[in-house]
């Protein structure tokens, strides 16, 4: 008996449609039928008032699963709900939750990440255009198969400015080991004319001679320390010109040569644009390199005059810097070795220099510690 039960439930034909696909029971299609239903008339995916919260958030927004329950009890032939009413239950649902507005939040700041995101691609992405045109026509000027813009008055104004500084930088390296030779000298005077003065005292039978030469040695060193506080004066006045005033204006140099270096970069592709076929793709690209080539020359012709004008200024301040600072140097110089006191302290009056007390350019003993 059982091995006929067995026979018949092993020889049971299984329904199948012209495509070879099992039959399709009554209970399923009433399943698709439903889920159809709640698909269209359901809120759209896109929105988040389904989940309250996004990932690993809390689960009070997340729909429950007895709504999927009724839907296939209702493929069984259970009664439960219309479709359309469940939809708008599920929908009632997520709104009383307000973890929804926390999902939106979440997304306008995805949405701003996002959007600097492509900012900064974008930025890139410039980048690295500008840079590939500016080393490829550095090395076609390189290789001289590229040409470059020259403005020859301005480039052997240029010229001179470097040499000038080169020089002006020889005679800073020399002032100041002139200062560094001359202080110690200074230095050596001060504790002689103080040995004097001592053994001057502890020797009466040469107490005449000693204090001659006791004196003599001090107003060498006070001659001095006048002198050296000239030539500091003219070494600060030297450094400050060479550091600082036609270092800007090398600096402002160095930024008009890499403008210039790009503007011809993008001369050099709109050129190569114009020679090539025209149709309505290649019209597009020369419009946009017509574009560009008028924002860097622009800019080119703009640090092109701020060079000019910086020149013009730094001339004009370096002739006046230059003939006070040799003035003062040749004057202070010529008075001491003169022996004239009185007109090396004239000196020191007329060109506004302090004249430095002993030790002060050594540290207190605060700095010491």
């Amino acid at each position: 008996m059982a091995d006929g039960i067995m026979s018949k439930a092993a020889t049971m034909e299984i329904p199948i449609n012209s495509n070879g696909d099992t039959g399709t029971l009554p209970e399923d299609d009433s399943l698709e039928q439903d889920l159809q239903q709640v698909m269209v008339s359901g809120p759209n995916l896109n929105e988040t008032s389904i989940v309250s919260g996004g990932y690993g958030g809390p689960a009070g927004g997340i729909i429950p699963t007895s709504s999927i329950k009724d839907i296939r009890m209702k493929s069984r032939g259970v009664g439960s709900p219309k479709s359309a009413s469940a939809a708008s239950q599920l929908a009632q649902h997520s709104i009383q939750h307000p973890g929804s507005s926390n999902n939106n939040s979440g997304s306008a700041t995805e949405e701003v990440s996002r959007g600097v995101a492509v900012e900064k691609l974008d930025s890139v992405k410039k980048w690295g255009i500008n840079t590939y045109k500016c080393t490829k026509q550095m090395f076609s000027e390189r290789f001289g198969r590229g040409s470059r813009t020259v403005d020859l008055e301005l480039e052997a104004q240029i010229d001179v400015l470097r040499e000038t500084k080169n020089k002006y930088e020889i005679i800073l390296r020399l002032a100041t080991a002139l200062t560094s030779h001359f202080q110690s000298m200074v230095q050596t005077q001060q504790a002689l004319g103080d040995t004097f003065t001592e053994l001057s005292q502890k020797s009466p039978e040469l107490q005449d001679e000693f204090g001659y030469n006791a004196e003599t040695q001090k107003l060498l060193s006070k001659n001095g320390e006048a002198l050296l506080s000239a030539i500091n004066f003219f070494v600060s006045s030297v450094d400050t010109l060479v550091n600082k005033t036609m270092e800007d204006t090398l600096m402002t140099i160095k930024l008009y040569e890499n403008t210039r270096l790009e503007f011809d970069a993008y001369r050099s592709d709109l050129e190569e644009l114009s020679l090539g076929h025209r149709d309505a793709a290649a019209m597009v690209r020369i419009e946009m390199a017509q574009h560009d080539y008028q924002i860097y020359r622009d800019k080119y012709e703009r640090l092109r005059s701020d060079v000019m004008i910086k020149l013009k200024f730094l001339e004009e301040n370096k002739v006046k810097v230059m003939h006070k600072q040799l003035l003062l140097f040749h004057n202070a110089i010529s008075a001491y070795f003169a022996g004239n006191q009185e007109q090396l302290e004239q000196t020191l009056i007329q060109f506004n220099v302090k004249l430095k007390p002993p030790g002060s350019d050594k540290p207190s003993w605060l700095e010491e510690q």
